[in-house]
């Protein structure tokens, strides 16, 4: 998903989650992902998270 996202142009993933499911949160965390604050809004969203994205391979070797 990140590697189809940076080859998007995205700078960012961003994703909420429910309260109960402390495993996904855990494993947010783990990929790097922080908390942030609420940017939407649902009957799920509880907790929201955000991973900066590196910039693209191409974009690297261009800058050498």
């Amino acid at each position: 998903m990140e590697a189809y996202a940076t080859g998007g142009g995205a700078t960012r993933i961003r994703l909420d989650t429910r309260s109960d499911l402390v495993e996904a949160r855990a494993l947010y965390a783990r990929h790097g992902y922080r908390e942030i604050p609420a940017f939407t809004s649902g009957p799920y969203a509880q907790h929201w998270f955000e991973k900066a994205l590196a910039g693209r391979v191409d974009d690297a070797a261009q800058a050498r």
